[in-house]
């Protein structure tokens, strides 16, 4: 038996995905563990770009006792990640559409990460990611025959950067799925930035995302840790301008001290594509 499933596909600076209302999906179904499995099927099929509606990911909107929304985010692989920025900007714009007659631009937004608090401004949405943690720069590496040394930080979810110059001239997908599965960063894998700085605020990057395995063209929590890292090594104290693959420029504010971070925002612009029908 078919079943229909309405959905909103989503952009966010490249980022693109397929929301859905948990409630209307499987509402029959239970324990969690068992929606669980669905979605991970679901994210597998929907987001396919032959055959289903294509997308980096899946998000699965549910209600919350702790704030305006909960979202839970599955990659494309089907494999379920704690955060994603681009992910969360598009919730909150989703949210925000649905909100009648209210004013109010912030919002909340429930994940496994944290609560993650967000403004909207018509197209433009800004959100206030987790603290970020577990720093680590100038770790040492060996990938084949290639000696490197990489950063590290958890943005809501784990990020290794790498500084290179020639930035285009680098195979991605190659080198970062090395990285990825890169015995330093086990069980969970990381994501992996590559990124050249441009001028004393801004930097360009290129991200292979975790779960969707391959290149996309942004990555929220990529370009704050890029941001973040890049702070750290130039001795920037408060913003910095992320150039992503799509072409479009996020922004990462951020309040610094003694190496530490707190008050993070990413900000930048996201957009409804269209809306449509699913059938499973």
């Amino acid at each position: 038996m078919m079943k229909r499933i309405d959905f909103t596909k989503m952009v966010a600076s490249g980022n693109d995905f397929v929301v859905v209302e948990g409630d209307k999906v499987n509402s029959r179904l239970h324990p969690r563990q068992v929606r669980s499995q669905c979605y991970k099927m679901l994210a597998r099929r929907v987001c396919d770009r032959k055959f289903g509606i294509g997308a980096d990911g899946l998000l699965i909107l549910e209600r919350s006792k702790k704030a305006d929304v909960r979202m839970r985010i599955f990659n494309a692989d089907g494999s379920e990640a704690e955060m994603c920025g681009n992910g969360a900007r598009c919730t909150a714009l989703w949210v925000k559409s649905k909100i009648k007659n209210n004013k109010s631009k912030r919002l909340k937004i429930e994940t496994v990460a944290g609560i993650i608090e967000a403004q909207v401004d018509k197209a433009n949405v800004r959100i206030k990611l987790t603290s970020p943690h577990s720093v680590k720069t100038d770790l040492p590496i060996k990938v084949g025959n290639r000696s490197l040394r990489v950063n590290f930080i958890d943005t809501g979810v784990p990020h290794t950067i790498i500084f290179v110059e020639g930035l285009e001239k680098i195979v991605i997908d190659d080198l970062g799925r090395e990285i990825r599965y890169h015995k330093a960063f086990s069980p969970k894998g990381t994501n992996v930035n590559f990124i050249e700085v441009l001028n004393n605020d801004s930097i360009k990057i290129r991200t292979y995302e975790r779960g969707v395995e391959a290149e996309t063209l942004a990555c929220g929590t990529g370009s704050t840790a890029a941001a973040l890292i890049f702070a750290l090594r130039a001795g920037l104290k408060n913003t910095v301008n992320v150039h992503t693959k799509s072409g479009e420029i996020l922004k990462v504010f951020f309040d610094k001290a003694n190496n530490n971070f707190k008050d993070v925002w990413l900000e930048g612009r996201a957009a409804i594509a269209y809306k449509g029908e699913y059938y499973v």
